[in-house]
C-alpha cells in the first residue's frame, strides 16, 4: 500500500500552516497534532480541506471509554482522513472510539498509538514499569488495537516486521520518527530513513521537521516522496 508521506505541520497558528503550504502546487497528505489543534481548532480542518489536501488529525485520545466515544463523535464531523488514539486505554475504550466515529463517519481510518518514538527501553522498564522488550510491548498494544477492529496503530518503523508477521499487511503501520541520512535526530529515538522504512513494512510514514525546518521545504518533501515511493 503506496501512500503520500505524511507531513507533520508543526506549527502554532493559521498564518503558519498557510505560509507553508502556499508553497506546494499538489495534493498532500498532512497531520495536525494537538500544538496546531488547540490553538487553532476544527476552523483550520476546513481550510486545509478546501485545499485539497488529506489529513491525519493526530490527538492521540485516552480517556474514560465513554468520554473517548463523544470526542470521537464530535472529530467525525469533521471528515478527516484518519484520527488516532492510545491503545493504553484499553480495548473497550478503543471500541468505544470506534463506535464514536462511526457515528457519523464510515472511512475515516483510526489507529492506536503504541509506544512513542521518543520512548527508550530503559524509559519503558523504570517509568511505564513495563518489564518486556519494547518490540513485546509494542505488539502486545496492536493486537489489542486490532481485537477493537481498528484499522491499525502507530509504531516505529523498527516493529514494522514482526506486527506485519503477527497481524496481516494489510493492518495499518503508521510510522514517525523518520530522518532522510544525516537529518537531526531531534527527541525521537527509534528512527529509520523513509527507504528503511519501506523496506521494514512501514504502511504510511510520518515526517515533520526534516520537511518544515528545512531551507527549501518543497525540495525536502519532494526528495522525501521519491526516497519512499521508490
Amino acid at each position: 500500500m503506496d501512500t503520500l508521506p505524511i507531513i507533520a505541520l508543526d506549527f502554532d497558528s493559521t498564518e503558519k500552516v498557510e505560509s507553508f503550504l502556499d508553497q506546494f502546487d499538489e495534493p498532500l497528505f498532512v497531520k495536525v497534532g494537538m500544538e496546531l489543534f488547540y490553538q487553532t481548532g476544527p476552523e483550520l480542518i476546513k481550510k486545509i480541506q478546501q485545499r485539497g489536501h488529506q489529513i491525519f488529525l493526530d490527538l492521540k485520545l485516552h480517556d474514560i471509554p465513554n468520554t473517548v466515544n463523544k470526542a470521537m463523535e464530535g472529530l467525525a464531523k469533521l471528515n478527516v482522513d484518519m484520527v488516532n488514539v492510545h491503545a493504553a486505554g484499553g480495548v473497550k475504550m478503543m471500541e468505544q472510539a470506534l463506535a464514536g466515529i462511526r457515528k457519523y463517519n464510515p472511512e475515516t481510518k483510526i489507529i492506536a498509538v503504541t509506544q512513542l518514538t521518543s520512548t527508550t527501553e530503559e524509559m519503558l522498564h523504570n517509568e511505564q514499569n513495563i518489564q518486556s522488550t519494547i518490540e513485546e510491548a509494542v505488539l502486545h498494544y496492536a493486537k489489542l488495537a486490532q481485537q477493537a477492529n481498528l484499522d491499525g496503530v502507530v509504531c516505529s518503523p523498527l516493529e514494522t516486521n514482526i506486527l506485519t508477521e503477527a497481524l496481516g499487511e494489510s493492518f495499518l503501520k503508521v510510522t514517525p520518527g523518520i530522518r532522510p541520512k544525516d537529518a537531526a535526530q531531534n527527541d525521537q529515538k527509534r528512527i529509520t530513513t523513509p527507504e528503511e522504512a519501506k523496506q521494514l513494512g512501514s504502511t504510511h510514514i510520518v515526517v515533520g521537521r526534516p520537511i518544515t525546518q528545512s531551507d527549501d521545504p518543497v525540495a525536502s518533501y519532494q526528495k522525501i516522496k521519491e526516497s519512499w515511493l521508490g
